[in-house]
């Protein structure tokens, strides 16, 4: 039987004999195992030396001009290829919204070369182009399927004819310019404002205008005085000098007293209505003679120059 003891020393082990180890780690591997626990350790192993040495290969690569000038242009090909695809591509310009003049001319303004693809197109630009016209309020662009760009348009509405040095004018209720107009006659149905600065006080020009409703017919338009305020101009030559403050309320004070008294219907040229204490009534040459005749005074002689 083969002894369980320690070998005698001077005794030769057997090749075959069990030799065992001694389990305790060396202090090389109890340095890593305690290294290995530490927090810090652990992230730069897992994080920061894939990053290194992704960094170092990058740079390797990187090094050379012409490596560079191939990568950038494979990304330019692979970029230009999916851009090009015929799902991406515009072919035609739908306008909506608008009269038939006005989509010509935005489709002029915006100049497009089709076909070509939607990602070479400018939505920003080419809003601002179609929104620099003066007859569009807005516009909104969006790229349809079947490769189709629709451009939805907001057109302004005229409401006064604006007389001035340089010809007619039409505004919408903003005071903002529509479109040039030839003749008085062509837009008869909406009002007219004339003076220097009346595009700047539209939304008093309509108030009074509403205001004068009833006596409609008989309105020309509202002349711009000094900037700061409006004259009513009636026929019959007859004017109506309106406060720079509360046109509107004059203007209602005056129709009550011309329900009461008809006192448009006299032979009047103007009536002031600036000082609201004291409005004063210029009347016609024939309608003072008149008055100086029912006070005993001579007629003032007409001139007719």
């Amino acid at each position: 039987m083969q002894s369980l003891g320690r070998p005698v020393a001077g005794r030769q082990v057997p090749r075959h004999a069990h030799v065992r180890r001694d389990p305790a780690p060396t202090r090389w591997q109890y340095r890593m195992q305690r290294l290995w626990l530490t927090p810090v350790f652990r992230v730069l192993f897992r994080v920061g030396l894939p990053v290194a040495v992704v960094g170092l290969l990058s740079l390797a690569v990187l090094h050379s001009d012409v490596r560079r000038a191939a990568i950038v242009q494979s990304f330019v090909d692979l970029r230009t290829k999916f851009e090009q695809r015929p799902e991406f591509r515009v072919s035609l310009l739908s306008i909506e919204g608008a009269s038939r003049d006005l989509s010509d001319a935005v489709r002029a303004k915006l100049a497009l070369k089709l076909p070509q693809s939607s990602f070479d197109l400018d939505m920003d630009v080419l809003r601002a182009k179609a929104e620099s016209l003066d007859a569009v309020a807005s516009a909104e662009l969006r790229v349809r399927s079947g490769g189709v760009l629709q451009v939805v348009l907001k057109e302004r509405d005229p409401a006064v004819v604006w007389r001035t040095d340089a010809g007619l004018q039409l505004l919408d209720a903003t005071g903002h310019r529509v479109a040039g107009l030839v003749a008085r006659g062509d837009r008869a149905d909406l009002p007219l404002v004339a003076g220097e600065g009346a595009d700047k006080a539209m939304d008093e020009a309509l108030a009074v205008f509403d205001a004068a409703q009833p006596i409609a017919k008989r309105v020309r338009g509202l002349v711009r005085v000094g900037d700061r305020r409006w004259d009513l101009v009636l026929d019959r030559d007859q004017r109506i000098l309106l406060p720079a403050a509360g046109p509107v309320a004059a203007v209602e004070r005056l129709l009550a007293l011309d329900q009461a008294e008809k006192l448009l219907d006299r032979d009047i040229l103007s009536i002031d209505l600036r000082n609201q204490d004291r409005p004063a009534i210029r009347l016609a040459p024939f309608a003072m003679n008149e008055v100086r005749r029912a006070q005993g005074l001579a007629p003032v002689a007409e001139n007719n120059l």
